[in-house]
């Protein structure tokens, strides 16, 4: 099953938050199969469920062990929101 998500990072500590932010997006760059979009207010991934949530469940725990608090904010929506064509 294919799967679009937006996730949004909000560093809650006192290190530089740019520096947390893109150290995150450089991670989740380095996956395989999965297409990415990053704009000024979210990441977007579209892929397949299964590695995209493994890719997810990996790094968000990475991030709350190496920059502490964080909040992350996700949408998920089923399908390929970027290449699959919705009827409207």
């Amino acid at each position: 099953m294919k799967v679009s998500v937006e996730i949004s990072k909000y560093p809650l500590t006192e290190v530089n938050f740019v520096v947390a932010i893109k150290d995150f997006i450089q991670r989740v760059n380095q996956y395989q199969g999965i297409e990415i979009i990053t704009n000024t207010m979210s990441t977007q991934l579209f892929g397949e469920y299964d590695a995209i949530m493994a890719l997810l469940n990996k790094e968000i725990a990475r991030s709350f062990e190496q920059y502490g608090t964080t909040v992350f904010v996700c949408k998920f929506v089923p399908g390929d929101l970027l290449n699959d064509k919705i009827a409207n």
